[in-house]
């Protein structure tokens, strides 16, 4: 059985080359980095070299119909529709890596185009994916129906790479994985160490603190349930994105999506929703 040929954009963001590593590893042959598209030269050879990948293209439209499955690592999120929709329409999975999207529409826009095409499409926070969310998501039934869920840990509404989107996906994911739903009733407010987002999700109030990096937080997982609570810090280890890799693999083998997209959707509109409420 031949590996499966990964194309990859977006070489510039450090998630590219935990990425490119492990597909480089003989351990690893099921999925194999056989192209990426070109950024600055020398990382562009650094890293083609660490990920034993062949073949570097100027023009991300050259790789469609040239390669099985596609991820995307841009750190913009607002380029992620552009280049995602040409290889969901030709049916070639995509992993669009955090921030899916810079808006509801553009999110929309790629799972319209990944039905139209048959393709699978996943996008997440790597942290979804780490063992101490599992360990939350494993407690909850002991503590009763949640009642709150809080998360809380860095995020930049002044980055440079779509602002509160780019760290603050991470909250609005973890919340999705342990409280599902569309964001009803949503408020921000200002704190001394940043801003807080407030929502309904179903039954659950959800508080996600988006608290400024300079305070070098860890990002916590709080929930507090009918019959107790759990309290724990999501550790980002240094192999930190190597699970959400192997949850886009077990996609590809499964044919399974890895994340509902109403989960997806619900965590863009989360942000949106706060960066626009936060600037009226």
């Amino acid at each position: 059985m031949h590996p499966v040929r990964v194309g990859l954009v977006g070489i510039e963001n450090s998630h590219a080359e935990h990425i490119l590593r492990h597909l480089g590893l003989d351990e690893a042959p099921a999925l194999r980095a056989t192209a990426i598209v070109a950024g600055d030269p020398e990382r562009t050879a650094r890293l083609a070299e660490l990920g034993r990948v062949e073949r570097v293209v100027d023009d991300v439209r050259a790789l469609v119909g040239e390669v099985d499955a596609f991820i995307i690592t841009t750190r913009d999120g607002a380029t992620h529709r552009d280049l995602a929709v040409p290889f969901l329409e030709a049916g070639v999975p995509v992993w669009v890596d955090k921030p899916f999207a810079e808006t509801r529409a553009d999110a929309e826009a790629m799972v319209v185009a990944a039905g139209r095409g048959g393709a699978l499409l996943t996008s997440s926070s790597t942290l979804r994916w780490l063992s101490d969310t599992d360990a939350v998501a494993a407690a909850l039934p002991g503590i009763g129906p949640v009642r709150r869920l809080t998360v809380s840990g860095p995020a930049d509404p002044d980055g440079p790479f779509g602002g509160l989107f780019f760290y603050g996906i991470h909250h609005a994911d973890l919340a999705q994985r342990l409280a599902p739903g569309e964001p009803g009733d949503l408020r921000v407010s200002a704190h001394d160490r940043g801003l807080i987002a407030r929502y309904r999700s179903g039954e659950v109030e959800v508080a996600l603190d988006f608290v400024r990096p300079d305070l070098e937080v860890p990002f916590r997982v709080t929930a507090e349930g009918a019959q107790g609570s759990v309290d724990r810090e999501i550790v980002v280890g240094g192999d930190y994105v190597q699970p959400a890799l192997q949850a886009f693999g077990r996609m590809l083998v499964t044919r399974q999506v890895a994340v509902p997209s109403a989960e997806m959707l619900a965590a863009v509109t989360v942000i949106e929703e706060t960066v626009a409420t936060a600037g009226e």
